[in-house]
């Protein structure tokens, strides 16, 4: 990752000058907001890699900016959105949003950075790579409904939660690096690969989330340990645990995930559980298998140091775990 953001840090810095311009507004709560998350930290993970990928074709021109600072405006306005929906207590180690100024404000500031992010893929003059992000934003917001559809129910199949973040949170990975090869004028082949390339790393990212959040290890990543099982999240630990559970073991989580009656012990039990049949090392193993297959969808490309930067960023996904 260190890599990644040296060998980005100008364009990076044209990106993160840019969305300091396109938050401005004559209504003060809206850039007051917008800053509040967008300075919160963060990795930037998701305009790297469109940062990453057009440089490692060989781009030189500027629309890569306008369309990494898009990305970065989509996956904000999805966390301000996430935030009310899910009633979350930190986000980036300090308060979301909504706690600070309410949930209307998050939802409409949101709204006016979807309309930011529009109005960028524009400036970049690609339709084909407007067409690439737009259909990711809305298959976004249809992942994030079927996951408020699926809360509570521990029926849940380990297929249908691979289709929920597949939407949710790699259609957006898989976006950031498509638009890349769309904006270079690459062939058909290298599109798709890269396409494959950030939707692998994107179910590894999601599923290191998952494993973290019933793996003690959340507090350094400005997490709050639990979150899921709290607001009835049925991820993949819990969806593997339900599959083996006994009849017993069922019903805890009946009540707990359905009914959301829960109380002392309930979450310690629940990663007993869960560590009992196997399921946060299979939850990391599923992780480390999608991080390898974005790896292996890097071998069309010719060996440079932003592919080895690309490459490595696969790993370090998977390395947060530990």
């Amino acid at each position: 990752m260190s890599r990644l953001v040296e060998l980005g840090g100008e364009d990076m810095a044209a990106v993160d000058a840019l969305l300091a311009e396109r938050v401005s507004s004559a209504v003060p709560v809206i850039p007051k907001l917008a800053r509040y998350l967008v300075d919160a930290g963060g990795k930037r993970i998701r305009p790297l890699i469109t940062v990453a990928t057009a440089r490692m074709l060989g781009y030189r021109g500027e629309g890569h900016v306008s369309l990494a600072a898009a990305v970065e405006f989509i996956h904000t306005a999805t966390l301000l959105h996430d935030d009310v929906v899910d009633e979350s207590e930190l986000r980036r180690g300090k308060a979301p949003a909504n706690q600070v100024w309410g949930n209307s404000h998050s939802v409409l500031v949101g709204d006016f950075l979807f309309a930011r992010a529009f109005t960028l893929m524009v400036d970049a003059g690609s339709m084909p790579a407007l067409h690439v992000l737009s259909r990711a934003a809305a298959v976004i917001a249809e992942g994030e409904v079927r996951q408020l559809a699926a809360a509570g129910d521990i029926s849940t199949s380990r297929d249908a939660y691979m289709e929920i973040i597949g939407a949710k949170t790699a259609a957006l990975f898989a976006a950031a690096a498509q638009v890349s090869p769309i904006l270079a004028g690459r062939p058909k082949a290298e599109e798709e690969a890269l396409e494959a390339y950030g939707r692998e790393l994107g179910l590894a990212f999601q599923l290191i989330d998952d494993a973290l959040d019933y793996g003690g290890l959340s507090a350094h990543l400005g997490k709050n340990t639990g979150d899921d099982f709290r607001e009835g999240k049925p991820t993949l630990p819990v969806v593997l645990a339900v599959a083996k559970a006994d009849e017993t073991e069922r019903a805890f989580w009946s009540r707990v995930m359905r009914d959301k009656d829960q109380g002392d012990g309930d979450f310690d039990h629940a990663v007993s559980l869960i560590n009992g049949h196997g399921a946060l090392e299979a939850t990391l193993a599923a992780a480390r298998g999608h991080a390898d297959a974005a790896r292996r969808a890097l071998a069309v490309f010719p060996r440079n140091p932003w592919s080895e930067a690309l490459d490595a960023l696969a790993e370090f996904v998977v390395e947060r775990a530990y």
